[in-house]
């Protein structure tokens, strides 16, 4: 780092958690435990969508990106919170504070950009159920998830450079328990005014900007929800974005007022970095959990009869009976006529005969 004729400064403080031993002691077990089932989730979520060829879908690809972000962005900042309440000293030096910064930069932005991905692809499975093979296909979920991690890494690369410039004099105490660009900048006695225009930036392309595009998706969505008639059908719509929907509340809600507040060090600042950077990458194997109805209700949403009503000149198609003459008590006449298949034939062919036109 340059800092022209100043003496180097080598390390910088962090002093965001109590000094209280007791409190720190308490702090330690709290964080630890947080950290182990944080590792445990993720790490049991990738193994069971790598093993289930059920899962091999868009949207658990990219909750298994979602899933190593989260590992990433908890190991950037719990061991070093963990050693530090441990330590009497609790110091980080200039380079590791700036590595910090980078990881940290990546892990959120990338987690950020992949939520707003999954919108996408819910509005697709809910809005557009019978075009939702063509329109997320491989190509595109593949340019969704690399251009997320793509994004993270520029982001993280723009705002390190400059921010490897700053002189420091005196002033090395960092009032959090981590170095992240905000708690970082106000140490500075140099020109910082670029910094903060990249951190601006940052801020309103991954925090407002990716908010604005969930926002988007869910409008239509809950529109499309809406306008279901049966209760169950929109019971089975829900289940596929509830989810989804908990993790970009408390992620994007926290992450949000974290950086859009005045950095002083406050308890309240300190509680919504807390929630974004640890609690939230452990809570989002629970919240994603693949043993409850989601799973199902995946399924069942594309096979459901009770799917929106398509607008006038649309395709709709209607459960055929795969055995002649029969059909479940309730189930009106198949709109794509069954022909008896002869031995050895696929069942699943008639799935491929035209769709009917609605009149």
């Amino acid at each position: 780092m340059a800092l022209g004729n100043h003496s180097t400064i080598t390390e910088f403080l962090l002093l965001g958690l109590s000094a209280h031993p007791n409190i720190r002691a308490l702090l330690f077990v709290l964080f630890l435990g947080t950290y182990l089932l944080t590792m445990m989730g993720n790490l049991m979520l990738l193994l069971v969508i790598r093993a289930d060829s059920c899962l091999h879908m868009p949207m658990y690809f990219f909750l298994s990106h979602l899933s190593f972000v989260d590992l990433c962005f908890s190991s950037v900042i719990v061991p070093k919170m963990l050693e530090n309440l441990l330590s009497q000293r609790k110091t980080i030096s200039v380079e590791g504070c700036l590595a910090q910064v980078f990881f940290v930069f990546v892990t959120a932005g990338t987690e950020a950009c992949l939520l707003s991905g999954m919108a996408y692809d819910r509005h697709a499975a809910i809005c557009r159920p019978l075009l939702y093979g063509q329109i997320m296909g491989k190509q595109l979920y593949m340019h969704l998830v690399w251009g997320s991690w793509g994004l993270g890494f520029l982001d993280a690369l723009i705002n390190v450079l400059l921010a490897v410039n700053m002189v420091f004099f005196e002033a090395k105490i960092i009032h959090h328990y981590s170095c992240e660009m905000p708690s970082l900048l106000p140490l500075s006695c140099s020109d910082i005014s670029r910094s903060l225009i990249a951190l601006l930036c940052s801020t309103l392309l991954h925090g407002l900007g990716t908010f604005l595009l969930v926002f988007l998706s869910y409008t239509r969505i809950i529109s499309t929800i809406l306008s279901i008639s049966s209760t169950s059908g929109r019971s089975k719509a829900f289940s596929t974005c509830s989810a989804h929907l908990t993790a970009v509340t408390l992620y994007c809600g926290s992450g949000l007022l974290r950086h859009l507040m005045p950095n002083s060090g406050s308890p309240i600042e300190l509680i919504f970095s807390v929630q974004y950077t640890v609690v939230t990458p452990m809570l989002n194997p629970l919240i994603y959990n693949l043993k409850n109805k989601e799973v199902k209700g995946e399924r069942s949403l594309r096979d459901s009869s009770d799917l929106p009503q398509l607008h006038k000149g649309q395709a709709r198609w209607k459960r055929p009976a795969f055995t002649e003459g029969r059909r479940e008590p309730g189930d009106l006449e198949p709109s794509v006529p069954v022909t008896p298949q002869p031995p050895g034939a696929c069942a699943c062919s008639t799935l491929h005969a035209a769709p009917t036109a609605l009149p």
